[in-house]
């Protein structure tokens, strides 16, 4: 069943960041020198903030930051990226404030493309993740393998990648931690960017982490749109899943909806 569950995740994954780019596949371009290779001294970032509060029947507060690098130059292309999120919720009974979700995301890629107008190139990726509401109080990864970058207009493309890699992670048991297990693991990823005009842009994002026991599945899907120069609007719905859970009270599959500001730097 663990087998079957990895073979779904594994499609779905692939599926995300597949199917746009399949259907506009006739107007990929054959150039090499059509691809993202412009040299970039200065690092990109963004930053972007959500907030969220209610009153009356029912208090909460929920806060989301999150932090995105990237630098694409000669034969070096790097990413990094920050993730939180915190929610804390006001127990009418008591008044005490309960904490229900508490998430730190941690991830870096660097990609060394065999020539500088290369589609082609190999990869390094490690991340890190705290969230003790998901089953595990941590979770953590490192892969390497082969990615491949396609443009298929002046405005779309995406970013395949599939390698080895090796994982660990610590299971909580009914609020216990357990002892730190680790695993081989076959990374699979995809990355769909398109900008849908000047001042929007689409974003969908997949990966699957498949173990011998665990099959570990992140996805989002975003839509911004530009305020100004700097600032802009962000729509998400992302999902993380677990395919295997020692503590059967847990849900494998974390949801997140999201509206926030990003500013660009």
């Amino acid at each position: 069943m663990r087998f079957k569950n990895s073979i779904i995740a594994v499609a779905a994954t692939l599926s995300v960041c597949a199917v746009m780019p399949a259907s506009a596949s006739i107007f990929m371009y054959d150039d090499a020198s059509d691809l993202d290779t412009t040299e970039k001294k200065e690092w990109d970032a963004s930053a972007e903030v959500g907030l969220l509060f209610t009153s009356g029947n029912t208090e909460t507060e929920t806060f989301k930051a999150k932090l995105n690098l990237a630098r694409d130059f000669e034969n070096w292309r790097h990413k990094g990226v920050i993730d939180y999120y915190r929610s804390e919720q006001e127990d009418q009974a008591t008044g005490d404030t309960i904490l229900t979700g508490d998430r730190t995301f941690v991830s870096g890629q660097s990609n060394y493309k065999f020539e500088p107008d290369s589609r082609s190139s190999v990869f390094i990726f490690g991340s890190y993740e705290e969230d003790k509401f998901s089953g595990y109080e941590y979770q953590g990864t490192l892969a390497v393998g082969y990615g491949a970058r396609y443009r298929y207009s002046e405005s779309l493309y995406a970013d395949y990648e599939v390698g080895p890699g090796y994982s660990v992670n610590k299971p909580i048991v009914n609020g216990v931690p357990q002892e730190q297990e680790s695993s081989v693991i076959v990374r699979v990823a995809g990355n769909l960017v398109w900008d849908i005009s000047k001042n929007s842009k689409f974003n969908a994002l997949a990966s699957s982490e498949v173990g011998e026991d665990n099959t570990k599945t992140r996805a989002e899907v975003s839509i911004s749109a530009n305020v100004n120069s700097s600032l802009a609007l962000k729509f998400s719905v992302a999902g993380n899943h677990n395919s295997y859970l020692e503590d059967s009270s847990k849900e494998k599959l974390d949801t997140e909806t999201a509206v926030t500001l990003v500013y660009s730097f």
